[in-house]
């Protein structure tokens, strides 16, 4: 039991077994080359591309900034569109009393220039 059953293999198929490492060790460096290859290839691409992001997320916080001060004005401009709106309210509300009161003058005048003279 102690013997290297390695020993007893054919000739032949020990040259088979490393013929087909050497095939697989071939085809696995072809592998890593390729590999390597696109490696290089790619990191290139994302290089830009995150260099892209970088510039985009700049961009991006310009706007977010831009926005709030949009926001912060409308805001402005609705609060003084509601404070405008209720003086033109109270406004037409002392237009309409005027109206109402120059009919009545005009009301007693009529009456008084009817009248006949005493």
């Amino acid at each position: 039991m102690g013997e290297d059953v390695t020993q007893q293999l054919p000739d032949g198929d020990m040259k088979q077994v490393l013929a087909l490492l050497n095939s697989i060790n071939e085809r696995l460096t072809a592998l890593e080359e390729k590999v390597d290859r696109r490696l290089q290839e790619t990191r290139p691409i994302w290089e830009q591309v995150l260099s892209r992001l970088t510039d985009i997320e700049t961009r991006l916080s310009s706007v977010e900034s831009r926005l709030d001060n949009v926001e912060k004005r409308l805001e402005k401009v609705e609060s003084e569109v509601y404070s405008f709106n209720r003086k033109m309210r109270v406004y037409y509300d002392d237009l309409l009393k005027m109206q109402d009161k120059q009919e009545d003058f005009d009301e007693r005048l009529r009456q008084l220039e009817s009248e006949p003279a005493k």
